[in-house]
C-alpha cells in the first residue's frame, strides 16, 4: 500500500510502499502527531522516520501503479 507524507517546509512529499494495513498506519500517525515519531518500514526493509510535529499531511491509499495515459 502507498503512503504519501507531506513534511512541513519541504518541497516534496515522501512516497512509501508499506505492507501495513490502513488501520495500522492510521494508528502510527495518530500516535506521532501527539509528539512522537512516525516510523514506517517500507517493502524494501528501510525505516522511514518523520517527527510527528513536522507532519503536514499523510495520505494512505492503494495507489494506481502502472496506469499511464491521458483522460479525454
Amino acid at each position: 500500500m502507498e503512503v504519501k507524507i507531506g513534511v512541513q517546509h519541504a518541497n516534496r512529499e515522501l512516497i512509501v510502499e508499506v505492507n501495513d494495513s490502513v488501520e495500522a498506519v492510521e494508528k502510527m500517525v495518530a500516535e506521532a502527531v501527539g509528539g512522537g515519531l512516525l516510523t514506517l518500514l517500507d517493502t524494501k526493509g528501510r525505516h522511514i522516520v518523520v517527527p510527528g510535529d513536522k507532519l503536514a499531511y499523510v495520505e494512505i491509499g492503494g495507489g494506481v501503479a502502472g496506469q499511464v495515459g491521458f483522460r479525454h
